[in-house]
């Protein structure tokens, strides 16, 4: 059921939402030039990798050692508009439809995290990743990594379809009202470096 129902939902949306999509890309190339999609490899499923795409929003650019610069140096405008609205996250319908992401899961994150998950976080990858999630309609990029964590694992335990209408609609209201788009003091959210701070605490 809740693969019938990502396919459909994604071919759906991407034909309703293409006029935005296609505005959102005029923008981006209109303000940063080519290219107008940010395609990075994310851990998937039991941590296989895929393509993940999103509308860019950040330019390029970098420090004099040829580092890139800070994510809030980086983001533009047009980025903080359409990631205020989450449309930079639309090219993930693509995702959907391939059967690499669902609507609902984890949020795929960098392929660099996997080996410093301990064995309770490492289980968010038992599920497909999702556009939206549990730790997304509970604070989104607000809540620190080991409380988001805690939620992913949550929604493993207790996945089911009723669930992921729950955090569809409650998605929704996160988008309408714009909260928990960034971390506090971060144009989005600081890295994830292991649990050497909780390590440290016990």
């Amino acid at each position: 059921m809740k693969r019938c129902f990502d396919l459909v939902a994604a071919l759906l949306l991407l034909l309703v939402t293409s006029p935005f999509l296609l505005i959102g890309m005029l923008c981006i190339r209109m303000t940063m030039g080519a290219p107008v999609l940010f395609v990075q490899t994310r851990p998937g499923l039991h941590g296989q990798p895929f393509r993940l795409y999103k509308l860019r929003t950040m330019k390029n650019a970098y420090a004099s050692d040829g580092s890139p610069l800070p994510d809030e140096q980086r983001l533009t405008a047009i980025g903080k508009w359409l990631r205020r609205l989450s449309l930079d996250e639309l090219p993930q319908l693509i995702n959907v439809v391939k059967g690499d992401m669902s609507f609902v899961g984890p949020r795929p994150l960098l392929m660099e995290y996997l080996p410093l998950y301990d064995a309770d976080q490492a289980r968010r990858q038992e599920v497909l990743p999702g556009i939206t999630g549990w730790a997304q309609v509970n604070g989104r990029n607000a809540v620190d990594w080991e409380e988001r964590f805690a939620l992913d694992v949550w929604y493993v335990d207790h996945a089911s379809f009723r669930l992921d209408m729950k955090i569809l609609w409650l998605t929704l209201i996160y988008v309408i009202s714009g909260r928990g788009v960034c971390a506090e003091g971060h144009a989005t959210k600081p890295r994830f470096s292991g649990n050497r701070c909780r390590e440290g605490r016990e």
